[in-house]
């Protein structure tokens, strides 16, 4: 049995429940209160097995932003999480049951921090982190775009050699991830003029009836070869039945493998002509999260990292998936960047949300010998 397996199991109950601890400090993004309350604890817990003291990131609306750094030397590398999550205070029952641990922002992403933080450890306590210098970044508003984290991520990162990202692996093949879409968000406004339905309905214009033909233009523009989509996810507008909608709106999401592909539809997003004379047409938006691209780098971490699990005891796969995360800034610098790293498990986002709670010991144990090879 190698150093790291005989620690990690010596101590898999305990790395078990921190987890739960993390949990159960629920932290819904759009709480500060409770976010900040979650990040307390995670700094206890980082004080306690890491010896280490965090940077605080303050913030006004959202909760603070916590870094910490464990050792010294050449070779710096950053491990990237996020705390906050989607579901609010109670909404989603925290329960164990047939070896899958169910709770908010256990898969998304609290397990990944967890993992990570003793997968440091255990090389921190064998004295096997020799010439490195880990920096945890862990952030609270990556389930809202990371407004307030996102140039914090990108200037850490530029200090680094490599990023780790411990969001969920790929669901159902715990695949990590070499490849993400980028996500633009876009809204569409349009004015029309308003009349009488039944009285004056040649008088008006209708903005809903221009919007329909829009989305019709907007859908058709998905392009499955290129890995290009395009979702009209939200539209509202009128007033009565009986007048004519002087104004409609929807918003858009768009998913793209590449910045040139960015690029592309983004100036066909923001130069859309209207179907009908006298029809007014606003576009906002741009992209919120640039692609995290397939690279040469990107590629070679997987390989190092598919050494380390195979050392592990498990086969590990590649994949690319069209869900963002903080990786793809990192990704987009030119940092050499890994994803997809933590438990298994599914449903993020879900209400089965879950980790398979034996794969823990394991992917800690991966980790670790991942972050050794580095």
């Amino acid at each position: 049995m190698s150093v790291l397996k005989d620690f990690v199991n010596k101590n898999k109950t305990q790395i078990q429940e921190d987890l739960i601890n993390v949990v159960k400090a629920e932290s819904p993004t759009h709480d500060k209160k409770l976010v900040d309350e979650c990040g307390i604890l995670l700094i206890d817990l980082f004080k306690e097995r890491l010896g280490a003291d965090p940077y605080v990131h303050v913030q006004v609306e959202r909760g603070n932003h916590l870094c910490f750094t464990i050792g010294k030397g050449s070779k710096k590398i950053l491990i990237l999480g996020h705390f906050d999550t989607v579901w609010e205070k109670g909404q989603l029952p925290i329960r164990i049951k047939d070896e899958k641990f169910y709770g908010p922002g256990v898969l998304d992403m609290k397990a990944g921090i967890i993992q990570s933080m003793w997968g440091v450890k255990a090389l921190w306590d064998n004295d096997l982190l020799h010439d490195k210098e880990i920096t945890f970044l862990l952030t609270s508003d990556e389930e809202v775009g990371s407004g307030t984290s996102r140039e914090i991520i990108e200037e850490r990162a530029k200090e680094n050699d490599a990023v780790l990202v411990m969001e969920t692996p790929d669901s159902g093949t715990g695949a990590a991830k070499t490849g993400r879409k980028g996500v633009g968000n876009y809204k569409l406004k349009i004015k029309g003029k308003s009349s009488h339905s039944g009285a004056h309905h040649e008088e008006g214009i209708s903005a809903i009836k221009e919007l329909a033909q829009q989305i019709i233009l907007l859908e058709n523009m998905t392009d499955y070869e290129k890995g290009t989509t395009v979702n009209t996810g939200v539209i509202s507008g009128g007033r009565r039945s009986n007048i004519v909608p002087d104004y409609a709106e929807a918003t858009v999401d768009l998913r793209v493998k590449t910045m040139e592909e960015a690029y592309r539809m983004g100036q066909l997003l923001t130069t859309l002509k209207p179907f009908t004379p006298g029809i007014e047409l606003e576009v906002e938006g741009g992209m919120n999260r640039p692609p995290m691209e397939r690279t040469e780098t990107n590629v070679e971490l997987f390989h190092k990292a598919r050494e380390a699990a195979l050392e592990t005891g498990f086969q590990l796969e590649e994949s690319q998936v069209g869900g963002a995360s903080d990786g793809n800034f990192t990704a987009a610098l030119g940092v050499p960047t890994l994803d997809g790293l933590g438990v298994p498990g599914e449903g993020p986002h879900a209400e089965y949300e879950h980790i398979l709670i034996n794969e823990l010991p394991g992917r800690t144990e991966f980790i670790a010998n991942f972050i050794k090879k580095l």
